[in-house]
């Protein structure tokens, strides 16, 4: 699920394509707005790709309902916030317990929860004067960034750093190695506890 231009998506799609992510694909993209370039890039790489415009859904359940129509129709086992921009329900997260990660440009449980998003998570960290940011992959539930973490990764903040500059850099470093390989660990425990229920 995304919202913007789709860097983490391509991460990720570059992942299946080197073999990082063997346990899984990316059966199908969603997009909370219609003008995401990760939908082109989900389109240039033959995948499902749905536009499910947030806006237009004054109703949460029915926004929702509309997500929930995707995820059954493409048979999705794993949920991916990839820079998606909208806070999912209590109810919606319990539906799929441990099956939706988010990935956050902080060392959680700095810089994170509610109204930390985008390039404000790396402002508050320079404004801190913190000199060592990162990524976290972690579970999503009813709290925002508050599901249990999965993998970080830290990234040095080096003189001179503009939110825009550490924002970079943590995707590059962090936030594209450790997102992939999250999911190949999920593939991986999905298809376990599917040969174990047989």
């Amino acid at each position: 699920m995304v919202s913007g231009s789709g860097t983490n998506l391509q991460a990720m799609i570059d992942a299946v394509n080197s073999g990082i992510i063997k346990s899984g694909e990316i059966c199908a993209v969603i997009s909370s707005k219609e003008d995401a370039y990760a939908l082109e890039r989900a389109k240039q790489n033959g995948i499902a790709c749905y536009c499910v415009p947030k806006k237009k859904y004054s109703d949460q359940m029915v926004f929702e309902d509309k997500l929930n129509d995707i995820l059954k129709k493409e048979d999705a086992e794993l949920i991916v916030l990839a820079g998606f921009m909208c806070v999912l329900s209590a109810g919606f997260v319990k539906q799929y317990k441990d099956r939706i990660i988010n990935v956050h440009p902080s060392l959680i449980p700095s810089f994170c929860g509610d109204g930390f998003y985008g390039l404000r998570v790396h402002k508050a960290a320079l404004d801190y004067g913190v000199k060592v940011s990162g990524a976290t992959v972690h579970y999503v539930n009813e709290i925002i960034d508050g599901g249990k973490i999965i993998l970080q990764k830290a990234v040095n903040v080096r003189k001179g750093d503009t939110p825009e500059i550490l924002q970079k850099r943590i995707m590059e470093q962090a936030e594209w190695e450790i997102l992939p390989k999250a999911c190949e660990m999920i593939c991986v425990r999905i298809i376990r506890e599917r040969k174990l229920k047989k």
